[in-house]
């Protein structure tokens, strides 16, 4: 079983930025794709970022494309979000899961089909 651990949410005004960090225990996840959803208040929780197991490859939604970018460290079993830029409607509690799904599917796949999903970070960007 693999946990997954969410940290470094807050507060920032816009403008500002701030990188996530996914912690992942239990066993390792270097074999998985990782990647990032959110979920704003009132709304569906949506795809945010994705990374190969190997990291050679990503995908971002369109309204974060060029703003944020997403890393790992196998040797860490973690990954990680930064965020630049923000902008007030990046409000949203931001969520991390692994699987072994190709990232080209993530964008359309639903977060709690993901084999493992951490239990999120707050980010509020104020204006």
């Amino acid at each position: 079983q693999v946990q997954l651990v969410e940290s470094g949410g807050g507060l920032v005004q816009a403008g500002g930025s701030l990188r996530l960090s996914c912690a992942a225990s239990g066993r390792t996840v270097s074999r998985y794709a990782m990647g990032w959803f959110r979920q704003a208040p009132g709304k569906e929780r949506e795809f945010v970022a994705a990374i190969s197991w190997s990291g050679g490859s990503t995908d971002y939604a369109d309204s974060v494309k060029g703003r944020f970018t997403i890393s790992r460290d196998n040797g860490k079993n973690t990954v990680y979000l930064q965020m630049n830029s923000l902008k007030p409607e990046d409000t949203a509690v931001y969520y991390c899961a692994a699987d072994p799904l190709a990232i080209s599917t993530w964008k359309t796949s639903p977060y709690r089909g993901m084999d493992y999903r951490g239990k999120g970070t707050l980010v509020t960007v104020s204006s």
